[in-house]
């Protein structure tokens, strides 16, 4: 993630405005910003995503188009600071309330930071894509495919009330 963020930044120029970025992750992040963060200039936002897990029990490994993250950013005195949380799953083996963390190949972590960056361009600095405006600056992901139903008992954002998925098929 960190090495794609500072490529993006640096090779294609996607919030080229004198600013200096960063990426963190912190796993106990939610999508829920308080007044006075808001106040500060945070802002929230949310990608679903296509995600490889590996269970650290049993070492079952399945992938997901289902994958969570939620980013909080803000803009302050030309210091930009991105935050993500990827939200884990749980193995459908092991059950349980052990989340195992994604894993995501280069292309998926590719099209969540392309997104974000038009969300800081649109957010932060007013900017228009009129191209990306269209699909709100979310590239294809082959994640819109149909997937299977979502499993909420398995999901961690579920567990922590933040999941933006229904659970039609939970058994």
């Amino acid at each position: 993630w960190y090495d794609t963020f500072n490529e993006l930044l640096d090779d294609d120029s996607e919030l080229d405005y004198g600013d200096r970025w960063t990426l963190k992750v912190n796993y106990n992040k939610t999508d829920e910003i308080t007044y006075e963060e808001r106040r500060k200039g945070w802002k929230i936002s949310t990608h679903q995503a296509n995600g490889k897990f590996q269970c650290v029990s049993c070492k079952k490994t399945w992938d997901s188009a289902q994958v969570r993250l939620v980013f909080r950013y803000r803009l302050l005195g030309g210091q930009g600071t991105v935050i993500m949380r990827p939200f884990g799953q749980a193995c459908v083996r092991c059950r349980g309330d052990k989340f195992n963390l994604p894993g995501f190949d280069k292309k998926e972590v590719e099209q969540a930071l392309l997104r974000q960056f038009y969300k800081i361009r649109k957010n932060c600095y007013h900017e228009e894509d009129e191209e990306k405006a269209e699909d709100n600056g979310r590239p294809s992901s082959e994640s819109e495919a149909k997937t299977k139903p979502h499993k909420n008992h398995l999901c961690q954002a579920c567990h922590v009330g933040h999941c933006c998925l229904d659970d039609k098929d939970d058994n």
